[in-house]
């Protein structure tokens, strides 16, 4: 805007910004609705809502949408609570160092594990950033991928492993980064797998065997691979999380996949014997998270670790 008087161009004043209501909504994110966000404030939940409409006003954006009785960002959202989280993040250490208290802490690594990415492959993917120079406190959560996609987007998450990127449908402003693929072997409990090594994959038709759900990629690439091989196992379970269905093969209830990649430490580690490999079935692993480009010193030691692994 240009100044009549002196002739030359000056910036309007920025409108006084309430951090209070800034803190409000700050809360909101982090503990996952009004409802908690309020009782942690000790105030109602109009008091919250009203604060937080005030802040859109004077932002002149729409920070948080509905869909139905979860709270959702919208793109403005996200980036204004990545500098909330960030002043709140400075305003605690402020206090700490004037106490004399100095955090202390060293920094967080969380990670989100997609149930049907198997434990051995997630230990060692993420074991190397356990050992970089600077320690870690590591915080790992385990859940379905939707559920940690949604983390990610309020950033509680560095990085989501997957066995699938990001579906375009849950409008995620994420990043899927390809680590490797592999293919699979199957496995099972040392006298269960000597009974069904002869004559594979002949010998699994009517075998006992462990399959993951049925709307899953793998379960998918499963079907299709007995099908065409013209076997029909005998399905004793059925199972949501990876680490579930390994607990039950180890203790021989019945036949189960695991990517070939971790072969060996299978074999070793779980002391199950192999039966076969499934020709042509390979299953991809994916770091998904909300940069375009891997920055975080740790999430790159795992995409490295997982390349090395799946090369």
């Amino acid at each position: 805007m240009l100044d009549a008087r002196r002739g030359r161009a000056y910036h309007r004043p920025v409108e006084p910004f309430n951090y209070h209501h800034l803190h409000q909504f700050w809360s909101v994110v982090r503990e996952g609705g009004v409802t908690r966000a309020a009782e942690k404030l000790h105030v109602s939940q109009p008091t919250v809502s009203t604060q937080i409409r005030d802040l859109e006003a004077a932002l002149g954006e729409k920070l948080l949408t509905r869909s139905g009785r979860t709270v959702m960002l919208t793109e403005i959202g996200r980036r204004v609570y990545r500098y909330a989280d960030e002043i709140f993040g400075l305003g605690s250490e402020l206090v700490e160092s004037i106490k004399g208290h100095p955090t202390g802490q060293p920094p967080r690594l969380a990670v989100g594990i997609a149930k049907v990415v198997p434990s051995a492959v997630a230990y060692l993917m993420i074991e190397p950033a356990l050992r970089l120079t600077e320690p870690l406190r590591l915080h790992c959560l385990s859940n379905t991928p939707e559920r940690l996609l949604a983390e990610l987007a309020i950033f509680s998450l560095d990085v989501v492993l997957a066995d699938a990127p990001a579906p375009p449908a849950l409008k995620l402003q994420a990043f899927s980064h390809l680590l490797g693929e592999s293919g699979l072997s199957v496995f099972g409990a040392p006298g269960l797998a000597a009974r069904h090594r002869r004559r594979f994959p002949a010998s699994l038709n009517g075998a006992p065997f462990l399959m993951p759900r049925k709307d899953s990629a793998l379960r998918l690439s499963l079907d299709l691979w007995f099908e065409k091989h013209g076997v029909t196992p005998r399905v004793v379970g059925t199972f949501e999380d990876a680490a579930r269905l390994e607990a039950f093969g180890h203790a021989g209830v019945g036949l189960f996949v695991m990517p070939s990649a971790i072969e060996a430490e299978m074999q070793r580690q779980y002391r199950v014997g192999l039966v076969g490999h499934l020709d042509g079935v390979r299953e991809r692993y994916y770091a998904i998270t909300v940069e375009r480009k891997l920055k975080h010193p740790a999430v790159v030691a795992i995409a490295e670790r997982a390349r090395q692994m799946f090369q």
